[in-house]
């Protein structure tokens, strides 16, 4: 069989660095890998130790490889940064009973939005108290496993929240909730991942009033203790501003319900949504800048407002989770159609849907063999029938790419296998954690009889 190579890159590339770093990013060394990541002899890649293509070999493709080391170490950064604040790890980006003992044993809480992902932390061991239940439209039964497990704070998403809770709370007890409102800014890297303005789902808003009614309802139920503010900006912010102007503008309220009911709310939480590098010169979040000028914003605004200094909760998850892993594929086939040329692999949107979601582009790898040859612009795409399936487009790989080859994709941690699909029965990849020069299964791969054994009827 011959198969039909693209040709090679135009003549003239782009003369700004961080372009050209964009368009061969493949070739720009390991920065946006996990920290313990060593090239090897004959093209291979080793994380922590372990060979990325005995990996392959021993674990099949596609796989997902999690660095525990990494994930330690970013989780004590956030401790570092923060030493006076609660860190929770928000679930929603990656969740397993591995990764749970993980982010406890940092000192780190947890973030949830579903009974099913607060029953796998706690059955895991995970404290309850240290658990916040988020979500715009919880479930009855989230709010009543929520209540049953003990779960520290609940997050008001709305006003229909209020009764609910206060309903099924028992009558000698007092639930610790949370108001999140909307601060009218506009942060994140897409509009799909902007949650701080008005014109979308979450929250409750300060501009139209609603926010301070929530607050004057929760106040009215005897069952409900409100414990402080929330709000969550946005997603894969670089920059410290926006949650500056966040944080004043949360004691503005703040000092708005102490004039109105006398009351001093003790916490407020900023949430997560602090971005990390997928490609080589992407901008990320400087945690350390963070804390310190929310630090002083919370400390100068409250002297302003003539209010204690409450205590910070933050949420991060693909701060934590996503620089730490790699998935791995295998080359399915090699092909020009028109003026492009498709890289297929054996996975696809059903275990990364966010290229499909919100464009998000990678910076994947050829490893296991070296290659002299010139890179050329590709698309790689995944095996699933939708055109949209695509990883990542106009990326550099070596010109003799060919089916049976071995492609890593690094920043994959987050926002992949939580958000993974059945779409084509293909079946979940596993997700192997690596230590120290080992290897073993966290999650395992979800064959053709996981499947089937819910298709029950004819």
């Amino acid at each position: 069989m011959t198969v039909s190579l693209p040709s090679p890159l135009p003549a003239s590339l782009p003369a700004d660095p961080q372009a050209l770093s964009r368009i061969l990013g493949n070739t720009d060394g390991l920065s946006v890998w996990p920290r313990s990541t060593r090239p090897e002899a004959d093209g291979d890649i080793s994380v922590n130790g372990v060979s990325l293509t005995e990996a392959a070999d021993r674990f099949g493709t596609p796989l997902y490889v999690l660095d525990e080391q990494e994930v330690r170490e970013r989780c004590r950064t956030y401790r570092t940064a923060f030493p006076e604040a609660d860190i929770v790890y928000a679930a929603k980006a990656f969740l397993c009973r591995a990764l749970t003992h993980w982010v406890q044993e940092e000192g780190l809480g947890l973030d949830v939005c579903s009974a099913g992902e607060l029953a796998l932390a706690v059955t895991t061991g995970f404290p309850p108290e240290n658990i916040v239940m988020h979500g715009n439209a919880k479930s009855p039964e989230d709010l009543r496993t929520a209540i049953r497990l003990g779960v520290g704070r609940i997050v008001v998403d709305s006003p229909s929240e209020i009764a609910r809770l206060a309903a099924i709370t028992p009558a000698d007890a007092r639930q610790k909730v949370m108001v999140r409102v909307v601060p009218g800014i506009a942060a994140g890297g897409h509009t799909k991942i902007r949650t701080g303005t008005d014109n979308q789902k979450f929250g409750l808003s300060i501009t139209d009033g609603s926010a301070q009614h929530a607050v004057t309802r929760i106040l009215d139920q005897p069952h409900l203790e409100l414990v402080g503010l929330h709000c969550h900006i946005g997603s894969q912010i670089a920059t410290v501003k926006p949650y500056v102007v966040a944080v004043r503008r949360m004691i503005g309220l703040m000092a708005r319900i102490k004039n109105q009911h006398g009351i001093t709310l003790p916490q407020l939480n900023i949430g997560g949504g602090h971005a990390i590098a997928y490609r080589p010169g992407e901008e990320t979040m400087n945690v350390p800048e963070l804390a310190g000028r929310v630090r002083a914003e919370l400390e100068e605004g409250c002297t302003r407002a003539g209010l204690p200094v409450p205590r910070l909760t933050l949420e991060p998850g693909r701060a934590i989770v996503g620089p730490a892993a790699v998935a791995i594929y295998h080359v399915l086939a090699v092909k020009r159609t028109g003026d492009r040329t498709f890289v297929a692999i054996d996975g696809g949107m059903s275990d990364n849907p966010r290229p499909a979601l919100y464009g998000v582009q990678y910076a994947p790898r050829l490893i296991g063999r070296p290659s002299s040859a010139p890179p050329r612009l590709v698309t790689v795409v995944g095996r699933h029938c939708e055109a949209g399936d695509i990883l990542a487009d106009d990326v550099a790989l070596p010109g003799d790419i060919r089916p049976g080859d071995l492609l890593a994709v690094p920043a994959a941690g987050a926002y992949h296998l939580s958000m993974a699909s059945g779409y084509n029965m293909i079946g979940r990849p596993p997700v192997i954690a690596v230590t120290d020069g080992t290897a073993r299964v966290l999650i395992r791969r979800e064959s053709l009889d996981d499947m089937n054994q819910r298709d029950i009827g004819l």
